[in-house]
């Protein structure tokens, strides 16, 4: 053999290249991403009011940037959104019902009908007001939303009770002829409808940029060692503060390492109790046993926990404050 045959004999393939396999090799990958692509879908966000909660649809196949605005089908009937989630792949497991179809996106004849709707809201507002008059009910009128197609009125309105409507429906049905909707809310969404300013002089968060609520508790103020004053821990429309869910998980966070108001401590100068806490520093404050009226403040990591003690809202605490709850 020679020697050129001999390295070409060395490194040649043990097999000789089969195509069909490469086909079944290809094949197998194209399967694959097909599988990868079934699995997400593609959404887009749309806001039906200026800050209120996002519904999810399928752009069926149309790009669409944030800002634009597209016509859809909803259980309210057919609307006029912005849209504030232009296209994205999500994850199909994570839709926890099948997405709609937009419609179309908005024309400029479109856009047209939802400023005319905006101007005739501000006129069907002023009607229901004179209405509630008329009929001397205890009630008080918030806020009016007419459908993109017309085919419904939605009226809001707030009330220290429940009130009977019924006439008042027949004659706001009688005057514009079309399918009446009256919605009792809460201080919150008369609160978010309405907007203002809150105590920090900021617009109010929930009528700025809070898509939805978030339950807010009494426990939260006391952890996060705020006076229990109604007049501090509450917002404008006399509940709970929203933005004391903002920084609730870094004090769940402090809780979990510091020791709590009761808590049995061994100090460098002896064992004793915990009388006051410091999360953001991790100061505490001890009261010991060998020298109970002197105070000893020391940082947390330089204790010993023996017995840790619970953040607890009393009865009389909690009697008073329930209110602010919603």
């Amino acid at each position: 053999m020679e020697k050129n045959d001999y390295f070409t004999e060395k490194i040649s393939p043990k097999k000789k290249f089969d195509p069909s396999e490469n086909l079944a090799f290809d094949n197998a990958d194209l399967q694959s991403r097909k599988s990868e692509r079934s699995e997400y879908v593609e959404i887009i966000g749309i806001r039906f009011k200026d800050v209120g909660k996002v519904y999810y649809f399928s752009p069926a196949g149309i790009s669409f940037r944030q800002g634009e605005k597209a016509v859809v089908e909803t259980t309210r009937g057919v609307e006029c959104g912005e849209i504030v989630l232009s296209n994205r792949d999500i994850p199909r497991a994570s839709l926890n019902s099948p997405l709609k179809d937009i419609i179309r996106k908005a024309t400029e004849s479109d856009i047209k009908q939802l400023e005319q709707n905006r101007v005739k809201e501000e006129e069907i507002m002023r009607t229901f007001t004179e209405k509630i008059q008329q009929h001397k009910l205890e009630m008080k009128p918030i806020d009016v939303d007419y459908t993109f197609d017309g085919s419904k009125i939605l009226f809001y309105f707030t009330s220290e009770s429940r009130v009977d409507f019924r006439d008042l429906v027949k004659d706001l049905a009688a005057v514009y002829r079309t399918r009446i909707e009256l919605r009792q809310i809460g201080v919150r969404d008369e609160a978010k409808m309405l907007g203002g300013l809150g105590i920090c002089g900021r617009p109010f968060c929930c009528s700025s940029f809070l898509g939805e609520f978030q339950p807010v508790s009494i426990k939260m103020a006391k952890e996060q060692s705020l006076s229990l004053n109604p007049t501090k821990i509450s917002g404008t429309c006399g509940r709970l503060m929203c933005c004391l869910k903002y920084e609730q998980n870094c004090y769940e966070d402090f809780l979990r390492t510091t020791p709590k108001c009761g808590a049995c401590v061994e100090t460098t100068e002896g064992r004793g109790y915990v009388t006051d806490v410091n999360l953001l520093t991790g100061t505490l404050t001890i009261k010991l046993d060998k020298k109970p009226d002197v105070p000893f403040i020391v940082n947390k990591e330089e204790v010993k926990v023996i017995k840790d003690a619970q953040v607890k809202v009393s009865r009389s605490e909690l009697k008073g404050l329930k209110n602010l709850e919603d």
